[in-house]
């Protein structure tokens, strides 16, 4: 059995199936149609809710959390714990919420279609800011699409929401709504079965290698941005799933004096200040990482999982020499990311095993790490090419070089070719175009509909050149660039 909050009404679920997404249970079983389904890829928004969870500061202060999430790619089971807010629930005793009101004030409907998603991102943004400035705005918006306004009145309509805003009535109810919470916290596996199909929450790693163990075949459940597209878009079953996200051990950053250890369970959201802090091109990356929707859900474990050739983070976490830490078991064994991926969409996981952690060493002034990615728009899009570059200098002359590349083959790579022209080299003009022209021994691109080979291998060639300008003229500000 699960148990979630919806709103402020207890909800004991068993016998669901575990396919069954957040999207649909409000609509088909709650009765709750004003969450729309507008593409089911997590691409526009439109089922946008929002999901409270209980937090404690490292002050011991206990509050409720609020993140937008695509309730198309949520499937129920994550709930667990937790209490799940849909458009329904903000009008109270006759009156608007201060954000519709605001969408509606500032004319920021037409057809109404995306509304709902836009208003719940709106009561996130609410809830996490309290003056958000313009651009913190854009951020909390650019997973919503919207084909009738214009994006100004919904800009609007976020400014006045959000400055200046008054207590509602979940600031009302919030120490009764952590009580609450605090009464279903799960203490046991947690569990949805509908009789062929079923899906397994434990709450420890050692509960999780034991239930992978005992089912070997089933698919691990993180944020589910990828693995429910094979339900929502290829109309797929999914018999087992153990949903490793309630699974406190593998949500946590914990830094040493030389290395940043991440659970594999950490959504990108959270990823943020830690990697942000150390570098923050990588900070800058994580911005334009699909949407905050997605960031919320996603994990840094489960993007490099789905081992996909233009996942973002990989290229980064290779030429930072990041390490990840596989456990099946009582086993655990320490592998180089850049070991984890063999051929497109194989890794050196064997069955049952499972990533627990992500080791990132911590920033060295010696080093010089830049990140760029490629891609047709700035919000919401996947690279063409991502590129990461981590040198270091001595007298002048490459000492160390780590150069790794997305969307250039069938697995995130190292250029070993375009870092041996590098290694032992000075490091100016003659050398960046001998390590760009050894760019074409490394990789061998594919044409498709984001870009053609010959785009993409220029593209790489171009990233290391603007690398180099870039070291030499550090004021300029143009990292993580996209290019059109």
């Amino acid at each position: 059995m699960i148990q979630f909050l919806l709103n402020q009404e207890l909800r004991s679920e068993h016998a669901l199936d575990p396919n069954l997404t957040v999207l649909n249970y409000l609509r088909d079983h709650v009765g709750k149609p004003g969450t729309k389904e507008g593409c089911a890829s997590g691409d526009c928004g439109a089922c946008t809710v929002v999901v409270g969870e209980l937090q404690t500061d490292d002050d011991g202060r206990e509050h409720i959390r609020y993140r937008s999430l695509n309730s198309c790619l949520t499937f129920v089971s994550s709930l667990h714990g937790k209490q799940l807010i849909s458009v329904e629930d903000l009008k109270h005793k006759g009156e608007l919420h201060s954000v519709q009101k605001a969408m509606v004030e500032c004319h920021g409907s037409q057809c109404g279609f995306c509304t709902p998603g836009f208003v719940m991102s709106l009561f996130a943004l609410q809830k996490n800011s309290d003056a958000p400035d313009h651009a913190k705005a854009h951020e909390a918006l650019a997973g919503n699409l919207c084909r009738c306004t214009g994006y100004r009145p919904i800009l609007e309509a976020a400014e006045q929401s959000c400055c200046g805003k008054k207590p509602d009535q979940f600031d009302a109810r919030e120490t009764e709504t952590i009580a609450r919470l605090k009464a279903i916290a799960p203490t046991d596996i947690g569990e949805l079965n509908s009789g062929d199909k079923r899906c397994l929450v434990p709450l420890t790693v050692a509960d999780l290698a034991d239930l992978y163990d005992a089912y070997p075949q089933a698919r691990l459940l993180a944020g589910g941005t990828d693995l429910a597209l094979e339900v929502t878009q290829f109309h797929r079953t999914l018999p087992v799933m153990i949903y490793v996200g309630n699974v406190a051990e593998m949500k946590r950053i914990d830094r040493f004096d030389d290395r940043l250890e991440i659970g594999a369970a950490t959504s990108l959201s959270d990823c943020y200040e830690a990697l942000n802090a150390e570098y923050p091109d990588f900070g800058e990356l994580l911005h334009r990482f699909a949407s905050l929707q997605i960031r919320n859900q996603g994990t840094l474990g489960g993007n490099i999982g789905n081992a996909s050739p233009i996942g973002d983070s990989p290229p980064l976490l290779i030429a930072l020499g990041a390490q990840i830490v596989l456990c099946k078991g009582e086993t655990r064994r320490t592998l180089a990311l850049e070991d984890y991926f063999i051929d497109y969409r194989v890794t050196a996981r064997q069955e049952s095993e499972f990533i627990e952690k992500i080791i990132v060493p911590r920033a060295s002034v010696e080093k010089l790490f830049r990140a760029y990615k490629v891609s047709k728009r700035l919000d919401d899009d996947i690279s063409a090419v991502c590129a990461a570059f981590n040198i270091r200098l001595e007298n002048g002359v490459v000492a160390e070089a780590r150069v790794a590349f997305g969307g250039m083959a069938a697995i995130p790579k190292r250029a070993a070719a375009c870092e041996a022209a590098l290694l032992g080299a000075p490091f100016n003009n003659a050398t960046v175009e001998r390590a760009c022209a050894a760019l074409a021994e490394d990789f061998t691109p594919l044409s498709d509909f984001r870009a053609s080979k010959e785009y993409r291998l220029l593209s790489a060639q171009n990233l290391l050149r603007k690398y180099f300008i870039e070291l030499q003229t550090p004021h300029i500000e143009t990292r993580v660039t996209a290019y059109v």
